[in-house]
């Protein structure tokens, strides 16, 4: 069990921390009737509501098509708002979000697909933002080695908008479907996007 802290800053026992590891998520789109970006995220028998790129899911992401690109992808290192959000302390991989942090999205340049400050010249995504969707938000292996340029950046799992509208090929998750799911995270877990 471990010792986290409440919303108001006194401490709780939790015990999800001594719970079992999830490995996998499982992502699929609801069905075909559904709008492209209508999704679910399988946790075991869980499941949990989603929105994914806004036309749907490719075996060919390419540089803003608004796809999701299936595969299988590890989640790597994530971050929240320190301002926002109270860290779990049994988050493997989470870190503090910086307000300078970026996400390279220019084709061509050596750091496409890789962090960079915001403000920099070359084109990227800020990660901090005024909208709660990155208040949480973890950076997947899609298109990490090797890179290819225009095959996709700045693929993440983050948190979902209140309508749960279709993302730029990000996979999102409502704040407290991602607060739950947050403690049961593993060091390696492989998030799978199904066609």
């Amino acid at each position: 069990m471990a010792w986290l802290p409440d919303q108001t800053g006194n401490g709780k026992l939790n015990t999800m921390c001594s719970i079992k590891k999830l490995s996998r998520l499982i992502v699929r789109q609801t069905s075909p009737q559904a709008a492209p970006w209508a999704a679910r995220v399988h946790v075991g028998s869980l499941v949990i509501r989603a929105a994914i790129g806004k036309n749907g899911v490719s075996v060919a992401k390419r540089e803003g098509d608004g796809k999701t690109p299936a595969g299988r992808f590890q989640l790597r290192q994530g971050w929240f708002r320190g301002d926002r959000m109270l860290r779990l302390c049994c988050t493997p991989g989470l870190k503090l979000l910086r307000s300078n942090l970026g996400w390279c999205d220019q084709r061509g340049s050596r750091l496409y697909n890789r962090p960079i400050a915001s403000g920099d010249r070359l084109r990227h995504e800020n990660l901090w933002r005024d909208d709660a969707i990155y208040d949480v938000v973890f950076v997947t292996s899609h298109n990490e080695r090797p890179r290819i340029q225009g095959a996709g950046s700045a693929i993440f799992f983050h948190l979902a908008r209140s309508d749960y509208s279709g993302t730029e090929g990000c996979i999102a998750i409502s704040k407290d479907d991602m607060r739950r799911l947050l403690p049961r995270l593993g060091r390696k877990v492989i998030l799978e996007i199904k066609t």
